[in-house]
Parts: structure tokens; sequence; C-alpha cells
């Protein structure tokens, strides 16, 4: 699940970006509303946290435009403005609100709660071979067997399913399951696909293509 934070204080930014990543989010961070508006112009995301306060001018107003324009994505809002005026506004508009100072968990219990209204969760089942995976439901089965995947691994499956046995770009597969901060070199990927490879089980059905990327096949 990819989450949009746009907060412009250095210390609370490194704490939600930690934070939200160790709870198994791709993160992508913005300072301002111009930054905020470029991220939200070529990415898709399942929640966005904002701050209401910004450079730039209040997220408030940028979020109502933006929802008049059709822009459905979830998003709690984060501000010290704590009357009820500024919470009902806050709730008109975007879909949670939080008031600062909070604690970090609560945070994330709610951005993942938020992350299930987004309109992702309507897809339908996937299936290829006798893997099945339900995006709304975040199950995953082989064969009829439940499997135990962490979000990266879920991610990485999901996009290989939807690929239909085409091949997937390491770039695409990293770019939607992590964020732009991995490096290009990183094995992270790597490590997801081994993982991937020994909770599936035999017969392998994940296929490497050198200086490609991976793809689904059948079983060997």
């Amino acid at each position: 699940m990819r989450v949009l934070v746009l907060e412009d204080d250095d210390h609370l930014r490194l704490a939600l970006e930690v934070s939200l990543r160790g709870d198994g989010f791709a993160v992508d961070v913005a300072v301002d509303l111009a930054a905020a508006d470029e991220a939200v112009s070529v990415n898709s995301y399942d929640c966005a946290v904002f701050d209401r306060k910004v450079p730039g001018g209040d997220a408030l107003d940028y979020v109502a435009a933006l929802r008049r324009r059709g822009w459905s994505v979830p998003v709690l809002f984060l501000t010290a403005l704590d009357t009820v005026g500024d919470r009902v506004d806050g709730l008109h508009w975007g879909d949670d609100y939080l008031v600062k100072p909070f604690a970090m968990e609560e945070l994330l219990v709610r951005v993942r709660s938020l992350c299930r209204r987004a309109p992702t969760a309507t897809v339908a089942p996937l299936r290829l071979f006798d893997i099945e995976l339900d995006p709304e439901r975040h199950e995953a089965s082989r064969g009829g067997r439940p499997l135990s995947l962490s979000p990266r691994e879920f991610a990485v499956l999901r996009q290989l399913l939807e690929a239909g046995g085409e091949v997937v770009s390491r770039r695409d597969l990293i770019a939607n399951a992590w964020d732009e901060l991995v490096p290009p070199a990183s094995n992270v990927l790597e490590v997801v696909i081994r993982q991937l490879r020994r909770k599936l089980g035999p017969p392998d059905v994940i296929r490497t293509v050198r200086g490609a990327g991976y793809h689904l096949g059948p079983p060997r």
C-alpha cells in the first residue's frame, strides 16, 4: 500500500516515514503543496496523510479542490487546529482528523483503516494456475492452501498475477511495492522474490528473465 505524506516539520516527517515504512507501507513525502500536487499527478495512492498548514497554503483547501475534480483517495489530516469547526471542516473534505500531538501507533491504525477504503478494494480476485489472490480481503492461496504473506510479498505477487504471465520489469515491481527512495542497486526485490518462492512452494512458477524482470509461468 502506498501513502503520500505532506508535512513540513522535518522531525515529524522523518518519524512518519520511518513508522509507516516499518509497518509495511510504501511512502512518498512532500514538504509543500507544490510537491504534493506533483506527486498526486504522477502516482496512485491508497491513502494520504496531510498536515493542514504547510508552505503554499492550507492542505484542506487543496484537498477540497481535488475532490471537486473527482480525486477519491482517503485523506487523514494532521493539525494543531482543534476547534469543533476545524474538525468539522477536516472531516467534510477529508476522511479522518488527528490533532497534534498524537500517538504514532494510533496513526498507523487509522492509516491502515483508510487504505482499506481505497477504490482498489473493489478489485476482483486474481487467479493464475493454482494461485489465487483477493485484493479486497488481502488474502492469497495456492492450491487452496492459505499463504501468509508480508505486505511487500503480497504487492509483488499481485503485480505478477495482474500481468497474467507477461514480464514485469524490476523497476515497475519496486516502484509499486516500495517507493522512490529504494536505491536502484538494492536487492530488496530479490529478497522478496526468494521469500515468495519459498512460501508458494514447489513446483516453482516465478520465472526470472535476466535483464528484464519476472513473470509467472506454468508449474515445472
